[in-house]
């Protein structure tokens, strides 16, 4: 009887012994287990895209208005669409001067150069560079542009159907050294510029246009059947052209198409 209990104590004890050393395996294959999941993101913010105002050409515009299917949306330098087709017209980011000048605070802080003008069924509005509309236009909210009108330095001159240009400061007489270019295009038009000492002007030879600078330089070769007299040279440093008469497009002072 005293053999039997000795015995029954040593199973007990083995058994306890193989629980032990069962529990314990077992907690580390857990913590392995534990140590192989990542732990939970709680974080719901959404991962950073890399941004589309990519610059590729320090003077042009980080996004371009472009015409596709009768509707103007923007792409960025490397041609890709970044604000859809969706406006009647879209305008350069460039300041506002009337709502800089505005006489609702509200309205005023659309006024920068960080907004595009765009137009869509008639109606008017400020997007920022996601194309997010952030405001609409009030005539109520218009101011007045305090900027001077500034008399332009040069003119184009027509002598015998031929256009030049002269420097209103020192042209006299049609005499040959008078002129800055001599009359020999079949058009010549001044943009408007920031810098009226050396403007951009179009020019037409062999009806066809390019660009010239003030010193009779081609900027742009002659392969265009028209280039817009407008402001994109003085909003955006490009011109608006076109080779067929029907489809514009933007290319930039090193003759870049976008």
């Amino acid at each position: 009887m005293f053999f039997k209990i000795i015995n029954l104590k040593k199973f007990i004890c083995c058994i306890l012994v193989l629980i032990s050393i069962l529990s314990f395996s077992q907690k580390k294959t857990l913590k392995k287990i534990s140590a192989a999941i990542p732990p939970k993101n709680n974080n719901t913010s959404p991962v950073k895209k890399e941004s589309d105002l990519v610059v590729i050409n320090e003077n042009v515009p980080l996004l371009i208005p472009k015409k596709s299917q009768d509707k103007y949306g923007y792409i960025n330098q490397r041609g890709k669409t970044v604000i859809q087709p969706e406006y009647n017209i879209a305008m350069f980011f460039s300041e506002d001067c009337n709502l800089l000048n505005s006489p609702s605070p509200k309205a005023k802080k659309f006024g920068t150069s960080a907004f595009a003008t765009v137009e869509k069924n008639g109606i008017g509005y400020r997007i920022s560079t996601s194309g997010k509309r952030v405001y609409q236009y009030k005539d109520s909210d218009l101011g007045t542009c305090k900027n001077a009108y500034a008399n332009p330095l040069f003119h184009a001159y027509i002598l015998n159907g031929y256009y030049g240009i002269i420097e209103d400061a020192v042209f006299e007489s049609a005499g040959y050294r008078q002129y800055k270019i001599y009359p020999d295009y079949q058009y010549l038009y001044v943009l408007e510029g920031n810098d009226p000492a050396n403007p951009m002007i179009i020019a037409s030879r062999k009806d066809k246009f390019g660009v010239i600078d003030i010193n009779n330089k081609i900027i742009i070769p002659f392969e265009y059947a028209d280039i817009k007299r407008n402001y994109s040279w003085k909003l955006g440093k490009m011109f608006e052209v076109t080779k067929d008469n029907q489809n514009y497009f933007y290319i930039d002072s090193n003759n870049k198409a976008y």
